[in-house]
């Protein structure tokens, strides 16, 4: 297995510098599915197309949950583990730091309106 690298992570301020879904980050187009939201991306180190995915798992589960953070994180990660795999992890809430190890290309950090999302795959 590739080691990952070690992110320190200072989540910033969700209402700086969010876009409203969906807008292209890339040319990558957003999946159909993705309601505008507001999306602001902390940071990234994953394919535009999984994070749009990821961006479009965590609005229906978020639509569903309203604010369950366990429920939705789990929610979350057990999608990713089923369609990318086992062995990610999923952190959901308003206030929370990290520094996680993940393996290159399986991380993604955002804010979906004022819930921040860590996502990332390691083990």
């Amino acid at each position: 297995m590739t080691r990952g690298k070690k992110k320190n992570i200072d989540a910033g301020d969700p209402t700086e510098n969010s876009l409203s879904l969906p807008v292209p980050v890339s040319n990558t187009p957003p999946p159909p599915s993705i309601p505008p939201k507001k999306i602001f991306i902390i940071n990234a180190d994953m394919t535009q197309e999984m994070q749009w995915e990821a961006f479009d798992i965590a609005v229906t589960v978020f639509e569903k949950n309203h604010n369950l953070d366990t429920v939705t994180a789990e929610e979350i990660k057990t999608e990713f583990d089923r369609r990318h795999g086992p062995s990610w992890h999923c952190i959901v809430g308003s206030n929370f730091g990290s520094h996680v190890t993940h393996e290159p290309n399986h991380f993604v950090n955002f804010y979906l309106e004022q819930k921040a999302v860590l996502l990332y795959k390691y083990g």
